[in-house]
């Protein structure tokens, strides 16, 4: 069981960096900035919070691009 865990643990750790380099890869293809690309996940993060406040739903694709378009009018010098 332990070993299971410890499988499930360490698949749950690629997804992880899977996703974070997949949220770096979308922000380029939107238009950041190769030098804004931290600061675009940071800002892509926080910028959930406020576009979507206290909604538990499920973020889909349109969701996604709805956090972006919001990214790009509060934060137009990422995108530069």
């Amino acid at each position: 069981m332990a070993h299971e865990v410890e499988i499930l643990t360490q698949e749950v750790e690629d997804l992880t960096m899977h996703l974070a380099d997949m949220l770096e890869a979308m922000l380029h293809f939107a238009g950041v900035s190769e030098e804004n690309i931290e600061l675009g996940v940071k800002s892509y993060i926080e910028a959930l919070d406020e576009v979507f406040e206290d909604d538990e739903g499920e973020m889909g694709y349109k969701e996604i691009i709805r956090v972006v378009e919001f990214l790009k009018k509060k934060k137009p010098l990422l995108f530069q």
